[in-house]
């Protein structure tokens, strides 16, 4: 902690007030969040776009947590808009997604970027939304294509699979009833 604060300092500051000045507020203030969102393909006053932010306003703080993951790699918001230092929090909509309500939102975390399809409805859009931060955490997709492409993990894998169980039976109870149209 002394590298981040001269040790003269530290005792002026509680616990809690430390935290939040090295790493953020715990607390996921949306307003912060709205306040640095730009839109590419997509009015803000759009059915999607409103959906989006009651489905934000919806979650808990440890969703909006996974959300933050999810779209920038870090659980916590900085503590003021200055301390985003110029990065927005970009939503994009694409037409790409045929038919959108079977495609999961997509990040990219190093540019603070959240593509969505444009969905149907706002159950959907939060359906997805959920299952996108609960099950899609890795942000490092190079394993999931050689998978993809070979059927095979690497010869060095030793992660664990928890996660993926979690996942397929998360999938075979909600999502893919709703995929199956059953």
């Amino acid at each position: 902690m002394a590298r981040v604060v001269p040790v003269p300092l530290l005792s002026l500051f509680t616990g809690y007030e430390l935290e939040t000045m090295v790493c953020g507020s715990p607390d996921i203030p949306l307003h912060l969040l709205k306040s640095v969102a730009t839109y590419k393909g997509i009015e803000p006053t759009a059915s999607l776009i409103q959906w989006f932010w009651e489905v934000m306003e919806s979650f808990s703080n440890t969703e909006r947590s996974l959300f933050l993951r999810f779209v920038w790699g870090r659980t916590r918001l900085p503590r003021t808009i200055a301390d985003f230092r110029g990065r927005d929090f970009v939503i994009q909509v694409l037409d790409k997604y045929n038919p959108p309500d079977h495609f999961l939102p997509e990040s990219y975390t190093c540019f603070f970027l959240l593509k969505l399809p444009r969905y149907s409805c706002k159950q959907v859009l939060e359906e997805k939304l959920k299952y996108a931060i609960h099950f899609c955490k890795s942000i490092d997709t190079d394993d999931y294509a050689r998978i993809a492409l070979t059927g095979e993990p690497a010869a060095d894998d030793s992660s664990d699979d928890s996660d993926n169980e979690d996942a397929d039976s998360f999938a075979s109870d909600s999502t893919q009833d709703y995929l199956t149209g059953h």
